[in-house]
């Protein structure tokens, strides 16, 4: 009996080590091609262009159910080797009988759970291979090799958070290593703290852009306009009255700084019963020579203004939560994070910028610097500052224009960003076309559920 009882816990331990550790735990939720590449690779991976040439797509599928294309494609000077997971999508088909919608099988190169091969079409050596594991395909790790090792980067939409990392492992290990395998060789070497998504952190955020967008057909954009503490109409650059016309009585009169003030009035008034005052909002933040050409400037158009407005209003939001007056250089409110190394761009990959002191980020970096920032500060807001130049002898750096930028996950941990400038909403892509050559300031706000700006 006890001889009996030993083998069938024996069997049973068989049984467990026979399945691909990747199938018993995968915390990202993603299909794993791994036990599938581990069959490719002489004729895949290390085969002569000719001879995978002769390969015809395949399609296989893992123990667990999941199928996977394996499919060459081709460049100018590559070769790559696509193992992609299954999808399955809508399409919309147009005929004379009009527009239906079809389901249609694909196999995406760049999905999570994709792994990419990268070789050289006249060498036929491996230059790279990546993992996709986000619902963002601009978001993945890869891997170099260098003298048959593997070095290792981190890549956030053309940022890169970590770049040329020796792993003191082959290549080729990666060939048929699980993506969990990856993230446990690579656990102390590679910022997977970004890759922590909770798709469920960003209500706050989800409820205050819902409100704006339905106050949205109310506002009109007004130059130097906000309201002051009373909720009387006045202008920014005096603080005196200012009269609003009969046609726009009913509406939100505001310039782009009245908008961000009328956002904090939204998160504060609630919990105080009041508004924001305009004077703590226009006091400098910056300090100039006054015998530099910028000094100058400044004592007569305010340079700074769109910065310290945001630098004030972020402190004031900070200092009503938390019962304590704080100065903005108090309070915590500048995102100063240096999440990245270097970046790729026209020119090549270039050592980044990062953050310079009242100046900001580079706006290059900027869809990257969020991405981070809805990972490791969800649920929070920001208030932004452009600094422009006047590309003009000598060149003229000016903070004028502002705006509010909410970063978050959806339910399906893509990552989304919207942006309200002037009162209005606005794409990432739009907001960035406009404004790739300048500089962005950031400060930070706490969402709040408990949002009721003016009507």
């Amino acid at each position: 009996m006890k001889r009996s009882v030993k083998a069938f816990f024996s069997a049973i331990i068989m049984v467990l080590l026979a399945v691909p550790s990747f199938a018993l735990y995968n915390r990202y939720g993603i299909p794993d091609s791994s036990e599938i590449r581990q069959d490719l690779v002489e004729t895949w991976f290390e085969a002569p262009l000719s001879n995978v040439r002769m390969n015809r797509p395949e399609i296989r599928t893992n123990s667990i159910g999941e199928k996977f294309q394996i499919r060459l494609e081709e460049t100018e000077d590559t070769f790559n080797i696509f193992v992609a997971p299954y999808a399955r999508i809508a399409v919309d088909v147009y005929s004379d009988k009009g527009k239906s919608t079809e389901m249609q099988d694909i196999y995406p190169g760049d999905a999570a759970g994709s792994w990419l091969l990268v070789r050289d079409k006249k060498s036929g050596k491996a230059i790279r291979l990546r993992y996709y594991f986000s619902a963002d395909s601009e978001v993945y790790v890869q891997f170099t090799p260098i003298n048959k090792m593997a070095y290792a980067d981190y890549v956030i939409f053309g940022c890169y958070s970590a770049k040329g990392v020796p792993t003191g492992l082959y290549f080729d290990r990666f060939y048929a290593a699980s993506f969990e395998q990856v993230v446990r060789w690579t656990s102390g070497m590679l910022p997977w703290q970004y890759s922590k998504i909770y798709e469920d952190g960003y209500h706050a955020n989800q409820q205050m852009l819902n409100l704006l967008k339905e106050r949205n057909s109310s506002v009109v954009f007004t130059e130097d306009a906000m309201y002051d503490e009373d909720g009387n109409p006045v202008y920014i650059s005096t603080g005196k009255p200012r009269k609003i016309p009969e046609e726009d009585k009913n509406k939100i009169t505001v310039s782009g700084a009245g908008y961000l003030k009328w956002i904090a009035d939204g998160i504060i008034e609630p919990l105080t019963g009041s508004r924001l005052k305009r004077e703590p909002l226009i006091v400098p933040t910056v300090e100039y020579k006054d015998i530099g050409f910028q000094g100058i400037l400044n004592d007569k158009y305010s340079i700074s203004f769109s910065l310290d407005w945001i630098r004030n209003l972020a402190s004031a939001v900070i200092s009503v939560r938390s019962g304590h007056n704080y100065m903005y250089n108090e309070s915590n409110v500048d995102v100063r994070v240096e999440p990245f190394t270097s970046e790729m761009t026209e020119k090549g990959i270039i050592n980044s910028a990062g953050f310079i002191d009242n100046t900001g980020y580079q706006m290059q970096c900027l869809k990257a610097l969020l991405y981070v920032l809805a990972v490791t500060e969800p649920d929070t807001m920001y208030f932004a500052a452009i600094r422009e130049t006047d590309r003009r002898s000598p060149e003229v750096k000016v903070f004028n224009d502002c705006c509010a930028i909410f970063p978050y996950f959806d339910t399906k941990k893509c990552f989304r960003c919207v942006i309200y400038k002037d009162g209005a909403e606005m794409s990432f892509d739009e907001f960035y076309s406009r404004y790739c050559l300048d500089f962005i300031y950031l400060t930070r706000v706490q969402a709040s559920e408990q949002f009721f700006p003016a009507e």
